[in-house]
């Protein structure tokens, strides 16, 4: 039995239509209707998350593992607000998340009711498109419901991915279920082009006949390139003519600056959007990036390219030294250690230290939200991922990011499948690496947050196992559990403690050493 709502039915049956299948639902009253469908019908899976900011990720790192529109619901006021965080990360990153905000009927907003608050348009720019669903009295009524709800989908996908915004006003009484059946509803599709081979070629061209040709694959995985920079910033034989930048954000500030070198970049995506992050953009392909890069290595297989050639020797003696370089017992050192160990796996670093890292020593793809680049939500994106993914699901975090959403482990859908490395020194130690940021008194305490916070007690609060390293071999010790651990119902977390300014030292003289 489905709820009396015409507009919520309308929904969920095109919901179904277009091949959503997991929606993630945050409790309240006003969204109950839209809980009670989405539960009801046997094609959509619901997980339950009390705290909305985490389910905002949580249904973020789903639509990453599934490759599909994933929806998350929240019921009306400031609850939908609370997805601002994960929504965002989302545009940035072109990942499908459905926003459903249940509401009050129009005439009661800034009324003074309860939870009542103007939710059209409130995700703003950070979503692809936003409507507002009529609460259909008659046949026209109910065409237009369709038609928004059949447009804010196929947005979702359309033209490149992104999340979108659903408002649904509902008029009580809210709990009737009596309806048997969903109504049948207009399915509306778009066919998307391709990227013609007269395009293909046009680049392939391009790229070849450039003297210093340069392929750039960002989001967020850039390894060694910016140990390769800090070695060449200067040397103006290796800076580009010819940039090709195919995906998103690029970590390393170094990378950015010396690319605004460039002479010429040319930039793929799938919106057509404008992104002049090197400040020297002259072409905007519209198309799949992964098609183009793809082109491009088959040319260059055929044909090496002298100056590609460069920077791959180049590239190998950063390779090299990453891997002999042996760190102290350092986060750095963790990371080292879990990365040569850590096999087949879906990885997910958090911001600011622990991505670095991972340019440095992973060498296979790695999740990391590096859309806006907030550390808020970094443990619910890799905890959502793992709700839907049958792989082992790592997520290595600063305990900053992890103790800002410890909420993650607070929920009901978690397997055994996620592990979880936290990389503890007791404040966030990225701050130790900006130069002149040691002459504030103000940089330990307030700046970088500094505390004596252990995630013992969360883990024991929420069934997840709880492993501890403070020295090389325990750390050793404890990687090699959380790898073995594979029949554990739970997740498992280990907990490495470091210094902070042993961490400073090791990653400073990795570099010295490096040149």
């Amino acid at each position: 039995m489905y709820c009396n709502k015409d507009n919520v039915n309308i929904l969920t049956s095109l919901l179904v239509a277009h091949g959503i299948r997991h929606a993630v639902v945050c409790p309240g009253s006003r969204n109950a209707a839209v809980v009670h469908n989405l539960h009801a019908h046997p094609k959509i899976t619901c997980y339950p998350v009390t705290d909305e900011r985490s389910a905002g990720f949580y249904a973020l790192g789903m639509a990453q593992a599934l490759g599909q529109p994933v929806v998350v619901c929240v019921t009306s006021g400031t609850a939908l607000l609370n997805l601002a965080p994960a929504v965002a990360e989302a545009f940035y990153q072109h990942v499908p998340v459905v926003v459903v905000s249940a509401d009050r009927p129009p005439q009661w907003i800034d009324q003074l009711d309860g939870q009542t608050l103007p939710q059209p348009d409130a995700l703003g720019r950070f979503v692809k498109k936003a409507v507002a669903l009529p609460e259909p009295h008659n046949d026209e009524e109910h065409w237009y419901c369709n038609r928004l709800v059949n447009e804010a989908i196929l947005a979702s996908t359309h033209q490149g991915r992104g999340p979108v915004h659903i408002n649904v006003p509902i008029t009580e009484p809210l709990f009737d279920f009596s309806v048997k059946t969903l109504p049948v509803e207009r399915k509306i599709s778009i066919v998307s082009a391709d990227v013609t081979s007269p395009t293909l070629s046009h680049i392939g061209r391009m790229f070849m006949m450039a003297e210093r040709p340069m392929l750039i694959c960002g989001q967020p995985m850039n390894p060694g390139l910016d140990e390769a920079v800090a070695l060449v910033e200067n040397d103006e034989r290796y800076v580009p003519d010819f940039v090709l930048c195919i995906g998103g954000a690029i970590v390393s500030k170094r990378l950015k600056r010396f690319l605004r070198k460039a002479r010429e970049v040319w930039t793929v995506n799938a919106t057509g959007e404008i992104n002049d992050t090197f400040m020297n953009l002259s072409q905007v392909i519209q198309g799949d990036g992964e098609v183009i890069a793809d082109h491009v290595r088959f040319l260059l297989e055929d044909r090496p390219h002298p100056f590609v050639m460069m920077w791959e020797q180049l590239l190998a003696k950063v390779r090299q030294h990453a891997e002999t370089y042996e760190p102290a017992y350092s986060q750095m050192a963790v990371v080292k250690y879990f990365e040569a160990r850590v096999g087949e796996a879906e990885l997910h670093y958090a911001n600011s230290t622990a991505i670095r890292l991972a340019n440095s020593f992973a060498r296979h793809r790695v999740w990391c939200n590096r859309g806006v680049n907030g550390i808020e939500g970094s443990l619910s994106t890799a905890a959502g991922f793992s709700c839907v993914s049958e792989s082992q699901v790592y997520c290595v975090i600063g305990d900053l990011s992890f103790f800002y959403d410890q909420n993650a482990l607070w929920n009901q859908n978690l397997k055994g499948n996620l592990r979880i490395l936290l990389l503890n020194n007791g404040k966030g130690g990225i701050f130790n690496m900006l130069p002149g940021l040691e002459q504030s008194p103000a940089r330990d305490r307030f700046v970088a947050a500094e505390h004596h916070t252990s995630a013992e007690g969360i883990c024991m609060e929420n069934q997840i196992t709880y492993l501890k390293a403070t020295n090389m071999e325990e750390m050793q010790q404890g990687i090699d559990t959380l790898l073995l651990y594979n029949e554990n119902p739970r997740p498992v977390l280990l907990e490495v403690f470091t210094d902070p300014a042993d961490d400073e030292r090791v990653y400073k003289d990795y570099y010295q050493t490096l040149k």
